[in-house]
């Protein structure tokens, strides 16, 4: 099973090419008519209401999946420690049902690597599957990766020009985030580029996940059908 979508959909950038003629209050609507996936960027910088993740439920067909991503209150200001509150209000906040996906955990690029922060971490996080960005050099280690394959959390590799990409396989499935390679959250991929990530996928093997993360410009929506079509994964309708 290989899932590739955009992480979020609210970008003004995409009005005159992807959303033409689609009215804003469509845009969520509009994209998983054209991929299975979308992950959740909102819930990192506020917690939303259970309502949100209901409408977001309602708005999209049957058989769309929602990664989401965890709260910078947890990653970026308690750094993974004493998060057993904010843990608790934002898994009790979440109403996807079968709509739920991966839950993405994006660390700063300031926090290096703390085997008893994170094995801490880890040990409350709920069951369901849980996949880990780290941004910062030092999470290149076999005792990293050792401890998400305990955990059977996933290693999200990360293509991007300003951080690590470090490509590691850590769980029962895989999770890719495409930032831009030469130019964060604007480069286009080109052909070549989404040919080398398709056989690294078709490589891995597992249930897979992937979110173009390069929006600016409007190439995310793009480049994830045309890398949906190179691993012919189900293409909703045609462009």
């Amino acid at each position: 099973m290989i899932r590739i979508g955009t992480s979020g959909w609210r970008y003004p950038e995409w009005r005159d090419g992807f959303y033409r003629g689609v009215p804003q209050r469509r845009w969520l609507g509009h994209l998983a008519e054209h991929v299975d996936t979308v992950e959740i960027n909102s819930s990192f910088y506020h917690p939303q209401p259970r309502t949100n993740y209901l409408k977001w439920v309602a708005e999209t067909p049957p058989g769309t999946t929602f990664s989401v991503k965890g709260p910078k209150l947890v990653t970026h200001v308690k750094r993974l420690r004493d998060a057993e509150e904010p843990l608790r209000a934002f898994f009790d906040s979440l109403a996807l049902g079968a709509k739920q996906g991966p839950v993405i955990w994006q660390l700063p690029p300031s926090l290096r690597f703390d085997r008893a922060a994170l094995q801490d971490f880890l040990t409350l996080l709920p069951s369901g599957r849980h996949a880990l960005e780290p941004r910062h050099e030092s999470f290149r280690t076999d005792a990293y990766f050792d401890l998400l394959r305990a955990h059977n959390v996933a290693h999200v590799v990360s293509d991007a020009p300003t951080f690590p990409c470090i490509e590691a396989v850590t769980a029962d499935f895989a999770y890719v985030r495409l930032h831009g390679h030469d130019e964060l959250y604007i480069s286009n991929y080109d052909d070549e580029q989404l040919d080398e990530w398709a056989d690294k996928i078709r490589g891995w093997d597992r249930d897979t996940y992937v979110y173009f993360d390069n929006t600016m410009h409007g190439a995310a929506p793009y480049n994830a059908l045309a890398l949906a079509q190179r691993l012919g994964t189900p293409i909703r309708s045609h462009m």
